[in-house]
């Protein structure tokens, strides 16, 4: 019998990674092992830049949220140079991630979580793609989604500069702002969005919660982690993606910490793996207990759905209903299944959109005054967003000059590494037995950490670590002659 099964590579993700699931002496899974083999060195090799660079710099870490990475490094900058960005710069920064926030939840729920509930977990790996998904619901749906889309990247090059890799952002502000033609622009597609916003949660309704094989998918003890979650909250503790305090709830519901995102290192520690490259943050009060799960282990989880969970509800109306709905169609407070996920991510979908014409409707967003020029000496600063995968902090130190000495980086997806790495495990124990195993049930394996939406471009940084190396030189023929090595 075959006791390592591997799935290589993962699929419908961001990046590159494999999953190691070890059987015992009866095939059951004795453990199981996220891998991450690529290793991206933005902590180290943006050392010695300006740092007024950064922002677009560290945009280059990813394709797909691009936008999260420019505007952490962007606040952290407001923090480095001492600078407070006037009203209008903030509201115009908000607005630009709103749109940014509503087209990338689209994205992973039509092409990468969707296929999974559209086509079924166990549906044949060449129609459970976006491709199927297209020919399950039909051509109108494709369009709403390819528009919403189209809509989305539109606005941000409109706003931003580029439609990827925005180059806007400044310390103090943004170095353009919102004309009054782009504004009546900006608030017409944003009532497309809402609609869309809403259309998708009929969605879900229809295709999931209406399923009961899905719902009991959802609800039952697969993907279940009773762990510490994590979200951005107003002062109302109602979520927000660009500004606020950071709030951490226990397993339990009731709040562990609040604290300013400056103060991080007082909360998050970091730790490593020898089989990663992805670091492992965990509660500093609570402390590393191993890859467990509980009120007294310190890993937390910074999903959509911890994000629900660490509020006190959403700020806009239509998607604060929803909020409500969500808890009392799966119980009490918090929700610890996994895979609700996709349903948060949707609620979030609807809060971005509302707020989005929100601002788009406010007479400031269209205000000249959208920049103050730094005057102080650089010296260290944090700047946090709420990334669509979990809380983003970029942390900057930089010589009087502002020539940057040291950068840490947590990325949405490095908060989430431990409980992907429990997810994962648990699934593969509750699915496989006595060594029986199908693409079905790997693919539901997968499903564990699809639902974090994983970004592991975003993510992997080696602390302290060396890469790596092995090299086989091969004669003409193809025999090996030689194996170099390096930090194997």
């Amino acid at each position: 019998m075959n006791r390592r099964i591997s799935i290589d590579p993962v699929t419908r993700l961001e990046g590159h990674g494999k999953i190691d699931i070890f059987l015992d002496d009866q095939g059951n899974v004795a453990n199981a092992y996220l891998q991450i083999p690529e290793l991206r060195g933005f902590e180290r090799f943006c050392l010695g830049r300006p740092a007024e660079d950064m922002p677009n710099l560290t945009a280059r870490i990813c394709g797909v949220c691009p936008e999260a990475h420019h505007l952490a490094a962007t606040k952290a900058l407001d923090d480095l140079f001492h600078v407070d960005p006037p009203p209008a710069a903030k509201k115009i920064r908000e607005l630009f991630y709103s749109i940014f926030f509503a087209t990338d939840h689209t994205t992973h729920f039509y092409a990468l979580g969707g296929p999974d509930f559209v086509l079924g977990p166990k549906a044949p790996p060449a129609q459970r793609n976006i491709l199927g998904v297209v020919k399950k619901v039909g051509m109108d749906i494709a369009s709403k989604v390819l528009k919403m889309r189209r809509d989305g990247h539109h606005l941000i090059q409109a706003i931003g500069g580029r439609a990827v890799h925005p180059n806007w952002g400044l310390p103090g502000g943004v170095s353009r702002g919102i004309s009054p033609e782009l504004r009546r622009e900006i608030e017409d597609l944003g009532r497309h969005a809402l609609d869309f916003a809403k259309f998708s949660l009929q969605l879900f309704d229809n295709l999931v919660l209406h399923n009961s094989d899905y719902l009991q998918l959802i609800s039952g003890d697969t993907y279940v982690h009773h762990t510490y979650n994590m979200g951005t909250v107003d002062d109302n503790n109602c979520v927000n993606f660009y500004d606020g305090l950071i709030r951490v709830t226990g397993p339990d519901g009731r709040e562990h910490a609040k604290y300013h995102p400056k103060d991080y290192q007082n909360f998050i520690a970091e730790r490593v793996e020898p089989w990663t490259y992805l670091k492992f943050p965990y509660l500093k009060r609570v402390g590393w207990k191993g890859f467990v799960d509980g009120p007294d282990s310190g890993i937390y989880k910074a999903t959509p759905l911890s994000r629900l969970n660490a509020a006190d509800g959403m700020a806009t109306p239509l998607a604060n209903a929803e909020y409500h709905r969500f808890y009392e169609t799966l119980g009490a407070k918090p929700v610890h299944h996994t895979l609700a996920t996709h349903w948060a991510r949707l609620i979030e979908l609807l809060y971005a959109t509302e707020r989005w014409l929100e601002l788009a409707a406010d007479p400031l967003i269209t205000s000249p005054d959208f920049r103050v020029l730094p005057s102080h000496t650089p010296t260290e600063g944090v700047g946090c967003v709420e990334a669509p995968r979990g809380t983003l902090t970029h942390h900057y130190w930089t010589d009087p000059r502002g020539i940057l000495t040291k950068v840490n980086l947590i990325v949405g997806t490095t908060n989430n590494n431990a409980p992907i790495s429990l997810s994962i495990k648990k699934a593969a124990q509750q699915l496989i037995h006595h060594g029986q195993v199908s693409e079905g049930l790997l693919n539901m394996v997968e499903m564990a950490f699809r639902a974090y939406d994983p970004c592991f471009g975003c993510a992997t940084h080696s602390l302290p670590g060396h890469m790596p190396l092995e090299i086989t030189l091969h004669d003409h023929l193809g025999n090996p002659l030689q194996r170099l090595t390096q930090n194997l």
